[in-house]
């Protein structure tokens, strides 16, 4: 997530060098034939402005659709950050002291690995997703992602210990598998008399609204912005951007033949505003992956860590996690 007031013009026009290369070159091949060799083609500029049009509907709705998209895994990070607060008030305050002996930290520590397995997971790549692609490789050298250069086996470890841990790593889903592990915790609890109905309920329905929070994350990761719109969309702007040089070049001409130079420079700022909307979208349509503008699952999850360990009386607490070049992962 960008922490800063924009991205700098310097770092919008590298993260967008390819496109701006590509649109010169689709310019300046049909201006140097028309103006060295004398070959016409020219395209009445109606027809373009009306494709034009189009390929703006198109773009805006799908940039309408990814941000909603985000804005939504934004929102169930918000539900998670106070659901997790509430479970440590409960583990803290509902157990009966001396029948639970240590409960209320295995059941903080267990859920920061809850929350520490359902960042892995949601870290992993997908086929459609575009952390790959070699502009945001390059602009990944600003930043860190904890899950890419970390081992959830250690984490877990940490937070489990060992007997756990290998429990919950032969599992696919493994926050699920550690939500299995507090519910059977709460059970005992309940059977040692630690735990009145009533608080046992609260506590039960407490993990089934985190579990509903890590099925909406796990519907946004794994069901794509549908792949007819996005192909529609990419077509829909790549003619766009061929045709305007072909537009351009009847409306210099017109002025001067020595004006028809001037095609190139134009054609690539109208298409490049295109080019760069549609990168906009295509980086924002999955909030998870790792990029720059995704939401900071790493640092909302040591967040919460930090405030359920406080809430414990705990006084060695991880630090909070600092934006690198204003990007917060």
């Amino acid at each position: 997530m960008q922490t800063g007031k924009r991205y700098p013009l310097v770092e919008l026009l590298v993260w967008t060098k390819h496109e701006t290369l590509y649109m010169t070159a689709v310019a300046a091949i049909p201006t140097a034939l028309y103006a060295l060799l004398g070959w016409r083609f020219e395209v009445p500029w109606v027809p373009v402005a009306m494709l034009g049009t189009a390929s703006a509907f198109t773009v805006g709705f799908r940039n309408n659709a990814t941000y909603a998209r985000t804005w939504e895994a934004r929102q169930v990070w918000g539900a998670i950050v106070n659901a997790s607060r509430a479970w440590a008030l409960m583990a803290r305050d509902f157990p009966t002291p001396a029948r639970a002996g240590d409960a209320a930290a295995t059941l903080v520590h267990r859920h920061v690995a809850w929350l520490t397995a359902l960042r892995y997971q949601l870290r992993e790549a997908r086929a459609w997703e575009n952390m790959d692609r070699a502009d945001n490789r390059r602009y990944a050298r600003f930043f860190t992602i904890a899950e890419h250069d970390g081992r959830l086996a250690d984490e877990l470890r940490r937070l489990l210990g060992d007997a756990e841990a290998d429990a919950v790593l032969g599992h696919a889903n493994r926050a699920t598998a550690i939500a299995g592990l507090q519910s059977a915790h709460l059970r005992a609890l309940a059977d040692a008399g630690a735990l009145d109905e009533y608080r046992h309920v609260a506590m039960a329905r407490q993990l089934a609204e985190l579990l509903d929070q890590q099925g909406r994350c796990e519907r946004i990761k794994n069901f794509p912005y549908p792949r007819q719109f996005a192909t529609l969309n990419y077509w829909f702007i790549r003619l766009f951007v061929w045709l305007v040089p072909f537009g351009m070049l009847q409306e210099f001409r017109r002025l001067d033949e020595a004006a028809v130079w001037l095609t190139i420079p134009f054609s690539v700022v109208v298409t490049w505003i295109f080019l760069a909307l549609e990168k906009v979208g295509e980086s924002t349509e999955n909030p998870f992956e790792g990029n720059a503008n995704d939401v900071p699952i790493t640092a909302l999850a040591r967040t919460i860590e930090i405030d359920m360990r406080q809430l414990l009386g705990e006084k060695e607490v991880p630090p909070v996690i600092a934006p690198m070049h204003s990007i917060l992962t």
